[in-house]
């Protein structure tokens, strides 16, 4: 059952099943981004050792991978893989975001890691399999929480002011 905002722009919110896909596939494409990145930043700073450099590779990531949300949200309203999964980011009003809306949709989707890092940190954990399931318990989690929500916003969506719709055409 798709939840949809009455009024001028009534697109529906995409199945739980299409938001996992388009996240997934994001991951994909963001695995090249982050590769690359990765590799510029070895070459410019003479990086030697993987640990060496680390928190400044991670803020240099976090940086890119904000301009890259940021830019495809507000030109547009999708990345390469919600075009594909056909879906979009829009206001609440249907509006196309602004730079800053899209900002802070950035930076508060980090929702969906938080507090699965946090838990890691507080209990420990060092163990990769545990990591790996804490994290994906974390997304699994925060990905059904927009059943919680009558207009199937994830929390990060509702904060910002800002929600998820299905681009396929209407039937």
């Amino acid at each position: 059952m798709s939840a949809v905002i009455a009024g001028q722009n009534e697109l529906p919110a995409p199945s739980l099943r299409h938001r996992l896909a388009a996240f997934v596939y994001e991951g994909v494409l963001l695995f090249g981004v982050v590769m690359t990145t990765a590799l510029f930043y070895a070459g410019i700073v003479q990086q030697r050792h993987a640990m060496v450099g680390r928190s400044g590779l991670m803020a240099v990531l976090f940086v890119v991978l904000g301009l890259y949300f940021v830019w495809f949200w507000s030109h547009g309203g999708q990345t390469l893989a919600m075009k594909s999964w056909r879906i979009r980011v829009v206001r609440t009003d249907g509006a196309p975001l602004t730079a800053w809306r899209a900002l802070a949709r950035y930076l508060l989707s980090w929702l969906w890691f938080l507090p699965a890092c946090i838990a890691l940190n507080v209990w420990g954990i060092q163990d990769a399999r545990m990591i790996l399931g804490v994290l994906l318990g974390g997304v699994v989690v925060y990905a059904l929480t927009p059943l919680l929500n009558p207009l199937r916003q994830l929390p990060h969506d509702a904060l910002c002011g800002t929600r998820i719709v299905s681009t396929f055409p209407k039937t």
